[in-house]
């Protein structure tokens, strides 16, 4: 609540913060809403492994306890260490009244932060706070819990099922039978008059039940249960309950409630539920206990503790976090930026099918860094990536045609062994020896090697440098008119997926790609004769008219059948929006291009990613989701390490209201549920393999944010606390070695 209350004063106090602007057109008057970075709590996450299952938990006296068959324990720096005083197996750890509670197969323990003491030799079904004591169930009567040992407060009652749970709301306790629902009325359990309306689930199976405030919530394997007075409500996947099979509820630190279910965790928080499944946050789906100490959740699991703390953040902080993870990782060699892989247990840079376009969202992410802060070492190291960029189109032996990427021979990383459409990998060595460029190169490196040198000439590139820029669009978009828009390799034919001609978008082959080439192909003719003023490019554009490309464009985004989704096309479509919708000056030709991001906006939309969302607002100043956006950005997770993780289990897969899904797809999902990646990535995937043996770069995290701060999007952090601004600078080494091989050699302008 506190909290909360301090947020509103941070927004109110200080003012929202006035953007640097460069020559990017900024839309006037735009209708999207403007989000204060404020700080919010980010989640951050730790997992201690057990050999046996962990039933209980709780916190007290600053120590972690947890139970389970093999005992009680005590989490220390070592782990998790034996707490001889109980014995037996441990089934529940209460913290009430400043008492740490130990129930078990042997009875129940009592610890009052000096003294262990036995109560009982008897197990105990529960135990609850009542009207300022502590009871418990056994046998299925209520007794007064304390040092002195178990005081009998109600009469045997009659025979049944026998008691297993205990809460105390309203005034009165309430008992559960794990199938009925009940209150103890003078020792005896009574359910037929508990509700006037609705019910709980039919055959549903109780596992706990909590009181909070004015509700009664119950956990069943069919979903949440909340008494309101006399009437039932029930929450299910429906609702956004994303696991109805519930087993444990506690309350946390902000008026929010903790969910376990047999797949996973789950907190419910403002109107919304965020769940946390394995491997990322937990060491096992199975939750059989939770506890809440101030800002950290403890999670007792089948495999082990679960620990998700929350920490104060803002976005410019995860920025600096971002950008410290991508030098103490070691994702950044030689101008590009590279995920991370790990091989014979060690981190390696994994020298991709395209390192060049994909490091484009990082070079862009500084572009707009530098144009909205204005740091000098910003702008060199955006210099220094656009000269690694003209490198990848120097070192092959044919003008204007770019290499996917470059290695270095000898050097030690996971060079990539295959093209993209399972083709074989094309390798091609320099002539020094040095290095090797890949060949079969595809649209996928021409449209980021055009969206990212018109950016760097649009915001920071001085006089001297603007020349070399230009001439390098100029070079790319010259092989592409001289070989009749298409790249043509070494052995002089077309590349297997950078074609834009005729020939190949016309014929079957090429039918999937005839809309999103003709896009890009008209774009690139856009940036062209913009930069360089070459009439010849007006002509390139005139050709593709006339060859009907412009009946393509529309509907460049495919949806049918519901089966053929390729979004990885859709990060190739939108870098060829941007530069197309900055440099179209015909308001008959503006009119088309802006009717085709409309409906792949609308498509696309449903997945609520953030560098889309922005692309799309800065051409249209439309609203463009920017609240969503943020709060995607947000639910990054600060490792980036890519787990496994599993979702088509859920009960709440259907899409979000206000949206339409254009897929046989179900939803989309949080990067909290699924991993951090790369704009081309599936983000409607429901379930993924990784382990934890890759790492993302987070360089299209870093784009969107800095891109949304140019454009006003998203104000300047709302803080000057010091510590949600930046992060500590380290110097570690915790990913992939620093690369130590030969340096880029000079380019041609260079000499």
């Amino acid at each position: 609540m506190c909290y909360r209350v301090a947020l509103v004063l941070i927004t109110c106090l200080l003012p929202l913060s006035t953007t640097v602007f460069a020559e990017l057109p900024i839309p006037e008057n735009p209708q999207w809403e403007v989000i204060a970075d404020v700080p919010y709590l980010q989640e951050a996450s730790q997992k201690v492994a057990s050999d046996t299952p962990l039933h209980a938990v709780a916190v007290y006296g600053g120590a972690v306890y947890v139970g389970g068959p093999a005992g009680l324990g005590k989490l220390s720096n070592e782990g998790l260490v034996v707490v001889p005083e109980v014995t037996g197996a441990v089934t529940q750890l209460h913290h009430y009244l400043d008492v740490l509670w130990v129930v078990g197969d042997g009875g129940v323990w009592g610890f009052d932060g000096t003294e262990w003491k036995a109560v009982s030799a008897q197990p105990v079904a529960d135990l609850c706070v009542h009207n300022g004591h502590v009871v418990g169930l056994q046998a299925g009567m209520v007794y007064d819990v304390s040092f002195s040992g178990l005081l009998a407060m109600s009469a045997a009652p009659a025979p049944g099922p026998p008691l297993q749970g205990i809460a105390s709301y309203a005034g009165t306790l309430y008992v559960h039978n794990g199938s009925r629902l009940g209150i103890l009325d003078k020792g005896k359990f009574a359910g037929q008059y508990l509700a006037d309306w609705g019910q709980l689930p039919p055959g549903a199976v109780i596992r706990d039940m909590l009181a909070v405030g004015s509700r009664l919530v119950v956990a069943t394997d069919r979903g949440l249960a909340t008494l309101r007075g006399a009437t039932w409500y029930r929450t299910v996947g429906t609702d956004g309950l994303p696991v109805e099979d519930t087993t444990t509820l506690t309350t946390g630190f902000d008026r929010d409630l903790w969910i376990g279910s047999r797949r996973g965790a789950m907190r419910q928080v403002d109107g919304e539920f965020h769940y946390f499944g394995h491997q990322r946050w937990l060491p096992d789906n199975q939750v059989n206990a939770i506890a809440v100490d101030g800002r950290t959740v403890y999670i007792a699991t089948d495999g082990g503790l679960g620990i998700i703390g929350y920490v104060p953040f803002t976005l410019a902080k995860k920025a600096a976090w971002y950008e410290r993870w991508m030098e103490e990782w070691g994702h950044k060699r030689l101008g590009f930026v590279h995920s991370l892989v790990k091989q014979d247990g060690e981190w390696v840079r994994h020298i991709s099918d395209n390192d060049v376009g994909y490091s484009s969202h990082y070079f862009n992410a500084l572009c707009y860094k530098y144009a909205v802060t204005g740091d000098e070492a910003v702008r060199a190291e955006a210099l220094d990536m656009l000269k690694s960029v003209k490198w990848s189109e120097e070192i092959t032996p044919m003008d204007g045609f770019p290499a996917r990427s470059i290695w270095a021979v000898g050097d030690q990383g996971d060079k990539a062994k295959h093209g993209s459409g399972g083709l074989p990998a094309e390798w091609h060595r320099t002539e020094d020896d040095k290095w090797e460029w890949k060949g079969d190169t595809s649209s996928d490196e021409m449209v980021a090697q055009h969206y990212e040198t018109s950016l760097f000439l649009d915001l920071i590139a001085t006089e001297e440098e603007r020349v070399w820029a230009t001439e390098h669009i100029d070079r790319l978009m010259s092989h592409l008119l001289d070989n009749g828009f298409v790249l043509r390799d070494v052995d002089g034919e077309p590349t297997r997926w950078a074609r834009w001609d005729p020939a190949y978008l016309m014929d079957p082959k090429g039918f999937a790609e005839r809309g999103l080439n003709a896009l890009q192909a008209l774009s690139y003719m856009a940036s062209a004769y913009h930069h360089t003023g070459d009439k010849k490019f007006l002509e390139g554009k005139a050709q593709l008219v006339e060859w009907g490309y412009l009946d393509q464009v529309l509907r460049q985004k495919r949806t049918f059948h519901p089966g053929y989704f390729t979004w990885f096309d859709d990060r190739l479509a939108f870098l060829a929006y941007g530069p197309l919708l900055r440099y179209e000056t015909d308001p008959d030709l503006r009119s088309l291009y802006l009717r085709s991001l409309e409906r792949s906006w609308e498509v696309k939309r449903v997945e609520q990613l953030p560098w889309f969302n922005f692309v799309y607002g800065a051409a249209t100043g439309n609203d463009c989701e920017t609240e969503a956006s943020v709060k995607h950005l947000r639910e990054w997770p600060l490792d980036l390490r890519e787990y496994s993780y599993t979702n088509s289990h859920r009960d709440d897969l259907h899409a979000p209201e206000g949206y339409r899904m254009y897929s046989e797809r179900l939803r989309s999902f949080s990067p909290r549920e699924t991993r951090p990646a790369r704009w081309d990535d599936n983000w409607l995937q429901m379930d993924r393999q990784g382990g934890g043996n890759s790492a993302t770069e987070p360089g299209g995290w870093l784009e969107a944010y800095w891109m949304g701060r140019y454009y006003g999007m998203i104000t300047a952090p709302q803080t000057d606390d010091a510590a949600l601004l930046t992060v500590e600078q380290r110097g570690l080494e915790l990913g992939a070695k620093p690369y130590t091989g030969p340096g880029r050699p000079k380019l041609k302008h260079e000499e």
